[in-house]
């Protein structure tokens, strides 16, 4: 049996880590909604399980040091959040093994960062790929890249 929980987990991550990288180091608002898209509440106004679910995701890259925020709001987003350097050092640097020295060098240093394995990873639609890299950020960033 497959744990979709896990695998919406991995997309959720990723999809928090590329949109602040790609904003870096201006902090922002980070909403659910633009990270899954729109889900209906049930009858009582409660977020969706997949809404609370990617809302805990990002409590949980705060606490586990990949980004910090000023507030939260409501279950919506995450006010003035912006990756810590942990994460982006673990984003921006080149893995050795990635290097392509057919590449020129500064194309080369760009495709071999995990920010890039990560847009190629959502692009390619493969939960198995998806989920190879973002454990390759979590075994990076715990080895401190």
């Amino acid at each position: 049996m497959s744990d979709l929980h896990i695998e919406d987990f991995y997309r959720d991550v990723a999809g928090i880590l590329l949109s602040l990288y790609n904003g870096f180091p201006k902090p922002s608002i980070l909403f659910v909604e633009d990270l899954i898209g729109p889900q209906e509440p049930d009858a009582f106004g409660v977020p969706s399980p997949r809404h609370q679910a990617c809302f805990s995701a990002m409590l949980w890259m705060a606490e586990e040091g990949f980004l910090r925020y000023s507030d939260t709001i409501r279950q919506e987003a995450i006010d003035q959040c912006c990756l810590t350097e942990r994460a982006f050092v673990m984003l921006s640097t080149p893995c050795s093994e990635l290097l392509d020295p057919a590449l020129p060098p500064v194309i080369g240093r760009q495709r071999a960062t995990l920010a890039q394995q990560l847009r190629d990873a959502l692009a390619s639609e493969s939960s198995v790929r998806l989920a190879e890299v973002v454990q390759r950020c979590f075994e990076r960033s715990a080895r401190r890249v």
